[in-house]
């Protein structure tokens, strides 16, 4: 080897020296900073020289060194798992926060309990059957139903606005993703162009777009890769996302029509909704990951009613086991549905609790103080019409009856006064009871559609507690009948249910369901959370800057420097030697 050349050896190590020594400072001046990954400069030998040879080897000698790359130091595993379960801790979390809100609007944590309001019109009931024929008792009873049902009332818009507001989440989250989409793309083509070469590490544009994946993988579940040129690919909820130079974006729609509920969904894939809710959320499958799809889970896609419960069939109410057997069938594919629409939606399954618990206290309390029978007509159809010879009357001028204490908003409990044909051919002036239809709201007795009726509220004598036999005496039976059905059981809190309760026991499974399904979503979040920070310390461990290890690294390299300035030294004090002597 010529000096020339051992000159050259020296400077190699010079500028690979400081090469290394600048990715060192790089590193400890970087060391808080958010996302930044520690970067490692990796030598490898500039090449040999030939200087002869025989038969058994070639003699070579070494041209000195060379930066072969400054990498990243990460472990893409440990990224791709951090990613995942933080998108399954954030799908647990909305959940819990959606939990928490329907606890607060119950007045469960803070405020006015609506327990309280049951219990306050439980009590008035009581004070009613000690004294029937008192005014102020009646009016007790009265106040008590008006503020009872304006708390359900004011309980069940809450719940109804919290779930519409939750629009504005899912819409901020599907604009941040397509936000982070165009983000990525335009990292992808700053680190694929001065990547080109083959020579250079974009390693601070990476870390950007690993921050924005960290990111990305708590919104929505994501898998990605990268290309052969540095750009990254990535498909969400199993649809491509990022292609190339190409973001396909997400957009949200109505469900339809006549719904306040926003659904995201792909424009470019044949408007086809992100999410299917085919399978149950489940860490097995995979399908619990991400905020965007805790929060609509937890939203639902309708307002909850009673009717979205199923009742299960009793053997005694049909009169064969042919017929009980047909309605459990219908009532098993019924509550599958429930499951799967309503059950796993925390809001929803709140709505359709409360409302169920609202419409059996209106219901019972208006049947035995309107009661219905049935009658067949000459067409062979089975109507409810207004029972006069059980009914009570009130204590009005006109002995009003068929009175009930709560009335539809748009719709008459009874029709006019009319004439039918019966099946044996007689004829009969009735009040036909307007049948509560599920495909019509205004005829239900749900939350929304309920009041107290105004006529009792105008006239407090046409509460209907006195017999219909016009001696004036007080119906002590119908009373007793209030009490009595108050305590027995009259549905379950779900089709999965098989214990039946009473209107104070459903109140509370419904508040111990809620806040066991708090604590299960809480218990999930923080247990995801702790083995996030798990992994995420895992990977700090790899890849972040650790001061006392770079200083080590900035000491080496400071004497390689300076060994190979020494070098450099001594060969130019060769040099220097020859050309002195030559005369040079």
């Amino acid at each position: 080897m010529g000096l020339m050349d051992a000159l050259y050896v020296g400077v190699s190590g010079l500028r690979t020296s400081q090469n290394a020594l600048n990715t060192t400072s790089h590193n400890i001046t970087n060391a808080e900073t958010p996302g930044f990954v520690r970067q490692q400069t990796v030598m490898t030998d500039f090449g040999y020289s030939n200087i002869g040879g025989n038969k058994i080897s070639t003699w070579q000698v070494g041209m000195g060194v060379d930066t072969q790359v400054v990498r990243q130091v990460r472990d893409q595993f440990l990224d791709q798992a951090y990613r995942k379960e933080s998108g399954r801790q954030q799908f647990y979390q909305v959940q819990f926060e959606a939990a928490f809100e329907m606890q607060e609007v119950m007045g469960e944590l803070e405020g006015v309990r609506f327990q309280q309001s049951i219990e306050d019109f439980w009590t008035a009931l009581q004070e009613l059957a000690k004294e029937p024929d008192s005014i102020v008792t009646r009016a007790t009873l009265i106040q008590n139903g008006v503020n009872f049902i304006e708390h359900a009332e004011n309980i069940y818009e809450q719940i109804q606005t919290y779930q519409i507001d939750l629009n504005t989440q899912i819409q901020t989250k599907v604009d941040r993703i397509n936000e982070i989409g165009d983000l990525v793309r335009e990292l992808n083509n700053k680190i694929a162009f001065y990547e080109c070469t083959g020579r250079e590490h974009a390693n601070d544009l990476r870390d950007e777009r690993n921050l924005l994946l960290d990111e990305l993988g708590g919104l929505i579940d994501i898998t990605y890769k990268e290309e052969p040129d540095g750009r990254v690919s990535i498909r969400a909820e199993e649809v491509p996302f990022l292609l190339e130079d190409h973001v396909f974006y997400m957009d949200t729609k109505l469900i339809s029509e006549d719904s306040e509920m926003l659904v995201p969904y792909w424009p470019a894939f044949g408007d086809a909704e992100v999410y299917s809710f085919d399978r149950s959320p489940n860490s097995v499958d995979d399908t619990d990951i991400g905020s965007l799809k805790g929060i609509i889970l937890a939203r639902g896609r309708k307002v909850g009613k009673y009717t979205d419960i199923p009742m299960r069939p009793e053997p005694e109410d049909f009169p064969d086991e042919v017929s009980y057997e047909e309605a459990l069938k219908q009532f098993t594919v019924a509550a599958r549905q429930y499951n799967k629409e309503i059950n796993d939606s925390v809001i929803m399954a709140t709505q359709s609790q409360f409302d169920q618990l609202i419409h059996g206290i209106v219901t019972t309390i208006n049947d035995i103080l309107c009661p219905n029978r049935e009658i067949m007509l000459e067409n062979g159809q089975v109507i409810k019409v207004l029972d006069t010879d059980k009914a009570s009357i009130g204590m009005d001028a006109e002995k009003t009856m068929g009175t009930e204490f709560f009335s539809r908003k748009s719709m008459d409990r009874y029709q006019e006064l009319q004439e039918v044909t019966l099946a044996d051919g007689s004829k009969e002036w009735v009040y036909i009871y307007n049948e509560e239809d599920p495909e019509n709201n205004y005829s239900l007795y749900t939350l929304g559609e309920i009041e107290i009726n105004p006529e009792i509220l105008k006239d407090r004598s046409k509460l209907p507690l006195s017999k219909n036999t016009n001696t004036g005496d007080f119906d002590i039976d119908v009373a007793e009948q209030l009490l009595t059905a108050w305590q027995e059981d009259f549905a379950t809190l779900n089709p999965n249910e098989l214990s039946y309760n009473n209107f104070n026991n459903y109140y509370t499974a419904l508040i111990g369901e809620l806040g066991t399904r708090g604590e299960k979503y809480q218990t999930l979040s923080e247990t995801q959370e702790s083995m996030m920070n798990s992994i995420d310390n895992e990977r700090h461990e790899v890849m972040a800057v650790s001061t006392d290890e770079e200083l080590t690294h900035l000491i080496k390299y400071q004497h390689a420097y300076n060994a190979a300035a020494r070098y450099v030294n001594v060969v130019s004090e060769m040099l220097d030697h020859i050309l002195s002597t030559l005369g040079v």
